[in-house]
């Protein structure tokens, strides 16, 4: 994915959280959610930034006579449109036809679930610089308890230094590293002997000698850092 598309995707993201878009396209945004992770992981990133400032701001309550206003212009078309549908012996038809089918599903969704055991959460990162927030890699977990690298964007490369990436929940007493990297290629991780991943969870990529760090813990700069996101 190119940095012109990605900023466009970001872009995307902000109008949905902020609500600016059409009905059209909201809709279509959320249709995507479920199946780009590099969109919905912007989504939960400009939630989080934005949450704190709607809270900032005391809700008002609508007046009486606003309330008025509103129910006399819905109140006619209201009536008007299930008056039309009561007297129409279609619409009860299609209504038995409609509560005998949501009832079939329920009961074969019932079925399966009690023969489905509930599975992982999944979990996506978007890896930014703290520099200039740009996205430089993008982290998946699925239920297979694999964790995806893929890079987002071309990463300088040192000779003489390796990445190194780190992961540390809420209550750990540090970070625990999940490995080298090498620069623009993508690497799965297996995760199994780590706790289960948590919302929030911190991951970060370091700059570090050849070998790693030498003391269990980052030691160089901080090139990539983002918090995980569940799905």
């Amino acid at each position: 994915m190119t940095p012109e598309e990605l900023s466009a995707l970001d872009d995307l993201a902000g109008e949905y959280v902020l609500g600016t878009l059409s009905w059209e396209q909201r809709q279509a945004v959320a249709a995507r959610l479920p199946h780009e992770p590099v969109l919905a992981a912007k989504v939960a990133q400009w939630e989080s930034r934005l949450q704190p400032l709607a809270d900032t701001v005391a809700p008002l309550a609508p007046s009486a006579k606003l309330w008025q206003r509103v129910s006399q212009s819905i109140s006619p078309a209201r009536d008007s449109v299930w008056r039309r549908y009561w007297d129409d012996i279609r619409f009860w038809r299609l209504a038995s036809g409609a509560v005998t089918c949501a009832a079939l599903l329920l009961a074969v969704t019932l079925g399966v679930k009690v023969n489905t055991p509930t599975p992982s959460p999944r979990f996506v990162v978007v890896l930014a610089s703290p520099l200039d927030k740009s996205p430089g890699w993008l982290v998946q977990v699925g239920a297979d308890r694999k964790l995806r690298l893929i890079p987002l964007k071309p990463e300088p490369t040192q000779a003489d230094k390796a990445l190194q990436l780190w992961t540390k929940a809420d209550g750990w007493t540090g970070p625990v590293s999940l490995g080298l990297l090498r620069a623009g290629e993508p690497v799965e991780v297996s995760i199994d002997n780590l706790p289960p991943l948590q919302p929030n969870q911190l991951f970060e990529i370091t700059l570090e000698p050849p070998q790693g760090s030498p003391i269990g813990k980052p030691t160089g700069p901080i090139l990539s850092i983002g918090r995980a996101v569940a799905t």
